[in-house]
């Protein structure tokens, strides 16, 4: 399928498919013409890498784990792609994304305190 199908199929723009496979995450053969040419398989890859870009991961951490995602609608990790580097990496990720959430929480907090106070007409 050419680049704008899996957009249509995905609901990724054409741009970030293009970004993918900079970042080597995805690897269409080339037509004659030289346009792209996805694989059915590449629907899945594409909802793949959005669940991980969406959980928080980088595309170098994607990168890495992407060759052992066994199943095209879930995502299993071969015990043989957790090297101690990528390890490191996955707890540094970890990490960030905790400090994140810490951080929005107290947003949220302080936003709420500040509605509740505002619509009491309490002053903090």
């Amino acid at each position: 399928m050419k680049i704008g199908q899996l957009s249509q199929r995905t609901g990724v723009p054409t741009r970030m498919l293009r970004y993918y496979e900079e970042q080597d995450l995805l690897s269409p053969d080339r037509a004659g013409n030289g346009y792209r040419d996805y694989p059915e398989s590449s629907v899945y890859r594409v909802q793949q890498i959005r669940g991980l870009l969406d959980s928080g991961l980088t595309t170098e951490i994607i990168r890495r784990i992407i060759p052992f995602l066994d199943k095209p609608d879930e995502i299993h990790l071969h015990p043989d792609c957790l090297t101690p580097e990528l390890a490191g990496l996955l707890r540094a990720e970890a990490d960030r994304i905790k400090q994140r959430v810490d951080c929005l929480s107290r947003n949220r907090d302080r936003i709420l305190a500040y509605l509740a106070a505002v619509e009491t007409g309490q002053d903090t």
